[in-house]
Protein backbone atom coordinates (compact mmCIF):
# COMPACT_ATOMS: atom_id res chain seq x y z
CA UNK A 1 0.00 0.00 0.00
CA UNK A 2 1.20 3.48 -0.79
CA UNK A 3 1.65 5.74 2.20
CA UNK A 4 0.17 8.87 0.61
CA UNK A 5 0.26 12.18 2.44
CA UNK A 6 -1.24 15.32 0.90
CA UNK A 7 -0.97 17.47 4.03
CA UNK A 8 1.86 19.51 2.50
CA UNK A 9 -0.43 20.72 -0.30
CA UNK A 10 -1.78 24.21 0.44
CA UNK A 11 -2.13 27.60 -1.25
CA UNK A 12 1.38 28.70 -0.30
CA UNK A 13 2.85 25.64 -1.98
CA UNK A 14 0.67 26.21 -5.05
CA UNK A 15 1.73 29.84 -5.36
CA UNK A 16 5.41 29.00 -4.89
CA UNK A 17 5.68 26.08 -7.28
CA UNK A 18 2.59 25.41 -9.40
CA UNK A 19 1.29 28.81 -10.52
CA UNK A 20 4.48 29.78 -12.35
CA UNK A 21 4.29 26.59 -14.41
CA UNK A 22 0.56 26.99 -14.97
CA UNK A 23 1.03 30.52 -16.32
CA UNK A 24 3.70 29.35 -18.76
CA UNK A 25 1.59 26.40 -19.94
CA UNK A 26 -1.37 28.69 -20.60
CA UNK A 27 0.84 31.29 -22.30
CA UNK A 28 2.47 28.63 -24.48
CA UNK A 29 -0.96 27.24 -25.41
CA UNK A 30 -2.34 30.66 -26.38
CA UNK A 31 0.74 31.75 -28.37
CA UNK A 32 1.04 28.39 -30.14
CA UNK A 33 -2.68 28.43 -30.98
CA UNK A 34 -2.60 31.95 -32.43
CA UNK A 35 0.64 31.34 -34.30
CA UNK A 36 -0.45 27.87 -35.39
CA UNK A 37 -3.79 29.07 -36.76
CA UNK A 38 -2.11 31.96 -38.60
CA UNK A 39 0.62 29.91 -40.26
CA UNK A 40 -1.71 26.92 -40.61
CA UNK A 41 -4.16 29.04 -42.59
CA UNK A 42 -1.33 30.17 -44.88
CA UNK A 43 -0.31 26.54 -45.40
CA UNK A 44 -3.92 25.60 -46.12
CA UNK A 45 -4.21 28.35 -48.72
CA UNK A 46 -0.96 27.18 -50.30
CA UNK A 47 -2.29 23.63 -50.54
CA UNK A 48 -5.56 24.84 -52.07
CA UNK A 49 -3.93 27.30 -54.46
CA UNK A 50 -3.76 24.81 -57.33
CA UNK A 51 -0.16 25.88 -57.98
CA UNK A 52 2.38 23.08 -57.71
CA UNK A 53 5.19 25.33 -56.50
CA UNK A 54 3.03 26.33 -53.52
CA UNK A 55 1.17 23.08 -52.93
CA UNK A 56 4.19 20.74 -52.96
CA UNK A 57 6.34 22.39 -50.24
CA UNK A 58 3.29 22.96 -48.05
CA UNK A 59 2.27 19.29 -48.38
CA UNK A 60 5.79 18.12 -47.55
CA UNK A 61 5.91 20.35 -44.47
CA UNK A 62 2.46 19.38 -43.19
CA UNK A 63 2.85 15.64 -43.79
CA UNK A 64 6.38 15.69 -42.42
CA UNK A 65 5.45 17.43 -39.19
CA UNK A 66 2.40 15.22 -38.69
CA UNK A 67 4.59 12.12 -39.04
CA UNK A 68 7.11 13.04 -36.34
CA UNK A 69 6.45 12.82 -32.58
CA UNK A 70 6.27 16.26 -30.99
CA UNK A 71 8.81 15.40 -28.30
CA UNK A 72 11.40 14.65 -31.01
CA UNK A 73 10.79 18.02 -32.67
CA UNK A 74 11.15 19.73 -29.27
CA UNK A 75 14.46 17.98 -28.59
CA UNK A 76 15.79 18.51 -32.12
CA UNK A 77 15.16 22.23 -32.08
CA UNK A 78 16.53 22.67 -28.58
CA UNK A 79 19.69 20.60 -29.17
CA UNK A 80 20.50 21.35 -32.80
CA UNK A 81 19.82 25.09 -33.09
CA UNK A 82 23.05 26.94 -32.25
CA UNK A 83 23.20 29.05 -29.12
CA UNK A 84 23.91 32.12 -31.27
CA UNK A 85 20.29 31.98 -32.49
CA UNK A 86 19.06 32.83 -29.01
CA UNK A 87 21.26 35.93 -28.95
CA UNK A 88 18.64 37.49 -31.22
CA UNK A 89 16.39 37.67 -28.15
CA UNK A 90 18.93 39.57 -26.03
CA UNK A 91 19.07 38.75 -22.34
CA UNK A 92 15.86 36.70 -22.63
CA UNK A 93 17.64 34.32 -24.97
CA UNK A 94 20.22 33.49 -22.31
CA UNK A 95 17.79 33.23 -19.39
CA UNK A 96 14.80 31.61 -21.10
CA UNK A 97 16.32 29.43 -23.82
CA UNK A 98 14.06 26.46 -23.05
CA UNK A 99 10.91 28.58 -23.04
CA UNK A 100 11.77 30.37 -26.30
CA UNK A 101 12.63 27.04 -27.95
CA UNK A 102 9.30 25.60 -26.77
CA UNK A 103 7.27 28.51 -28.17
CA UNK A 104 8.90 28.35 -31.60
CA UNK A 105 8.67 24.57 -31.77
CA UNK A 106 5.00 24.47 -30.81
CA UNK A 107 4.02 27.13 -33.34
CA UNK A 108 5.89 25.29 -36.12
CA UNK A 109 4.46 21.91 -35.13
CA UNK A 110 0.87 22.95 -34.48
CA UNK A 111 0.72 24.90 -37.76
CA UNK A 112 0.70 21.54 -39.56
CA UNK A 113 -2.34 20.33 -37.61
CA UNK A 114 -4.25 23.60 -37.79
CA UNK A 115 -3.50 23.66 -41.52
CA UNK A 116 -5.48 20.48 -42.09
CA UNK A 117 -8.34 21.75 -39.93
CA UNK A 118 -8.53 25.04 -41.86
CA UNK A 119 -8.22 23.27 -45.19
CA UNK A 120 -11.20 21.07 -44.29
CA UNK A 121 -13.11 24.18 -43.19
CA UNK A 122 -12.43 26.01 -46.44
CA UNK A 123 -13.43 22.98 -48.50
CA UNK A 124 -16.69 22.71 -46.51
CA UNK A 125 -17.93 26.04 -47.90
CA UNK A 126 -20.33 25.49 -50.84
CA UNK A 127 -18.83 26.35 -54.21
CA UNK A 128 -21.81 28.59 -54.91
CA UNK A 129 -20.64 31.08 -52.31
CA UNK A 130 -17.27 31.32 -54.00
CA UNK A 131 -18.97 31.91 -57.34
CA UNK A 132 -21.26 34.51 -55.77
CA UNK A 133 -18.28 36.47 -54.49
CA UNK A 134 -16.66 36.38 -57.89
CA UNK A 135 -19.93 37.47 -59.50
CA UNK A 136 -20.01 40.70 -57.49
CA UNK A 137 -16.46 41.54 -58.55
CA UNK A 138 -14.45 40.32 -55.57
CA UNK A 139 -10.85 39.33 -56.11
CA UNK A 140 -9.58 35.94 -54.87
CA UNK A 141 -8.08 37.61 -51.81
CA UNK A 142 -11.25 39.56 -50.98
CA UNK A 143 -13.41 36.51 -51.50
CA UNK A 144 -11.23 34.42 -49.22
CA UNK A 145 -10.89 37.10 -46.54
CA UNK A 146 -14.50 38.33 -46.43
CA UNK A 147 -16.56 35.31 -47.43
CA UNK A 148 -14.74 31.98 -47.15
CA UNK A 149 -12.39 32.22 -44.16
CA UNK A 150 -14.91 33.67 -41.66
CA UNK A 151 -17.34 30.84 -42.40
CA UNK A 152 -14.59 28.22 -42.42
CA UNK A 153 -13.35 29.46 -39.05
CA UNK A 154 -16.87 29.33 -37.58
CA UNK A 155 -17.53 25.86 -38.96
CA UNK A 156 -14.28 24.47 -37.61
CA UNK A 157 -14.25 26.36 -34.29
CA UNK A 158 -15.09 23.28 -32.16
CA UNK A 159 -12.32 21.30 -33.88
CA UNK A 160 -9.87 24.19 -33.45
CA UNK A 161 -10.69 24.38 -29.74
CA UNK A 162 -10.37 20.61 -29.35
CA UNK A 163 -6.91 20.80 -30.94
CA UNK A 164 -6.09 23.62 -28.52
CA UNK A 165 -6.99 21.36 -25.58
CA UNK A 166 -4.70 18.66 -26.98
CA UNK A 167 -2.04 21.35 -27.36
CA UNK A 168 -2.40 22.25 -23.67
CA UNK A 169 -1.87 18.61 -22.75
CA UNK A 170 1.18 18.45 -25.01
CA UNK A 171 2.80 21.40 -23.21
CA UNK A 172 3.84 18.90 -20.54
CA UNK A 173 6.43 17.61 -23.05
CA UNK A 174 8.55 20.75 -22.66
CA UNK A 175 9.59 19.21 -19.35
CA UNK A 176 12.09 17.25 -21.52
CA UNK A 177 14.10 20.43 -22.19
CA UNK A 178 13.81 21.87 -18.70
CA UNK A 179 11.13 24.50 -19.37
CA UNK A 180 9.12 25.37 -16.26
CA UNK A 181 5.62 24.30 -17.21
CA UNK A 182 2.73 23.04 -15.08
CA UNK A 183 4.13 19.50 -14.84
CA UNK A 184 7.58 20.85 -13.94
CA UNK A 185 5.97 22.86 -11.15
CA UNK A 186 4.41 19.75 -9.64
CA UNK A 187 7.66 17.82 -10.07
CA UNK A 188 9.69 20.54 -8.32
CA UNK A 189 7.12 20.66 -5.53
CA UNK A 190 7.30 16.90 -5.06
CA UNK A 191 11.08 16.88 -4.86
CA UNK A 192 11.09 19.82 -2.44
CA UNK A 193 8.79 18.02 0.03
CA UNK A 194 9.85 14.46 -0.72
CA UNK A 195 6.38 13.60 -2.03
CA UNK A 196 6.93 12.85 -5.72
CA UNK A 197 4.12 10.29 -6.04
CA UNK A 198 1.57 12.62 -4.47
CA UNK A 199 2.71 15.48 -6.68
CA UNK A 200 2.29 13.48 -9.89
CA UNK A 201 -1.14 12.28 -8.75
CA UNK A 202 -2.16 15.88 -8.09
CA UNK A 203 -0.82 16.89 -11.51
CA UNK A 204 -2.93 14.18 -13.16
CA UNK A 205 -6.04 15.39 -11.31
CA UNK A 206 -5.43 19.03 -12.29
CA UNK A 207 -4.85 18.14 -15.97
CA UNK A 208 -7.99 15.98 -15.96
CA UNK A 209 -10.20 18.66 -14.38
CA UNK A 210 -8.95 21.39 -16.72
CA UNK A 211 -9.14 19.36 -19.92
CA UNK A 212 -12.45 17.69 -19.11
CA UNK A 213 -14.05 21.05 -18.26
CA UNK A 214 -12.77 22.60 -21.48
CA UNK A 215 -13.94 19.59 -23.52
CA UNK A 216 -17.41 19.89 -21.98
CA UNK A 217 -17.56 23.58 -22.95
CA UNK A 218 -16.45 22.77 -26.51
CA UNK A 219 -19.27 20.20 -26.80
CA UNK A 220 -21.78 22.82 -25.66
CA UNK A 221 -20.39 25.28 -28.21
CA UNK A 222 -20.60 22.67 -30.94
CA UNK A 223 -24.30 22.12 -30.19
CA UNK A 224 -24.98 25.88 -30.33
CA UNK A 225 -23.20 26.21 -33.66
CA UNK A 226 -25.18 23.25 -35.01
CA UNK A 227 -28.44 24.95 -33.96
CA UNK A 228 -27.40 28.22 -35.67
CA UNK A 229 -26.77 26.34 -38.89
Amino acid sequence: MLNLDFSFYNWEVISNFVLKGFYFSVMLTLIATIGGVFFGTLLALMRLSGKKWLDAPAAVYVNGMRSIPLVMVILWFFLLVPASFYNLFGSMGANYRSEISAVITFIAFEAAYFSEIMRAGIQSIPRGQVNAGQAVGMTYGQNMRLVILPQAFRNMLPVLLTQTIILFQDTSLVYAIGAYDLLKGFDTMGKQYGRTVESYLLAAVVYFILCYSLSWMVKRLHKKIAIIR
